[in-house]
């Protein structure tokens, strides 16, 4: 079964914006550190974006390869930068690591259709 990763974007967002009504001051921190992160300055907040996702390949975290394949195509990765992003977590994350681009080409594909190889 592949996961339905805009689906899986949406409830994250859905479920963490219900996080921050409830529970306020982690959250806010929490997102303010995250907006901080990831916006430009000696890193574009795209090489960012793809970092994250090579770290949440890399963990094992399909709702992190949901966000940061989302948050990626929206500060405009393209799809070779992300299978590239792939390849380094291929190299950090070994033979686990490939389960999770697995899982990340199924989200790159969904987030950015057009871009998927003939066939797919």
């Amino acid at each position: 079964m592949t996961t339905d990763y805009i689906q899986e974007h949406q409830h994250l967002e859905e479920r963490l914006a219900q996080l921050g009504q409830e529970l306020p001051g982690p959250m806010s921190g929490f997102a303010r550190l995250h907006r901080k992160a990831v916006e430009d300055g000696a890193l574009r907040g795209k090489v960012k974006e793809m970092m994250a996702l090579a770290i949440s390949i890399v963990v094992g975290c399909d709702g992190c390869i949901a966000y940061h394949v989302h948050d990626a195509v929206e500060a405009g990765a393209t799809r070779q930068e992300l299978l590239e992003t792939l390849g380094v977590a291929l190299l950090m994350g070994g033979g686990p690591g490939s389960i999770y681009a697995a899982h990340a080409m199924d989200a790159i594909e969904q987030f950015i259709p057009e871009m998927a190889p003939v066939g797919s």
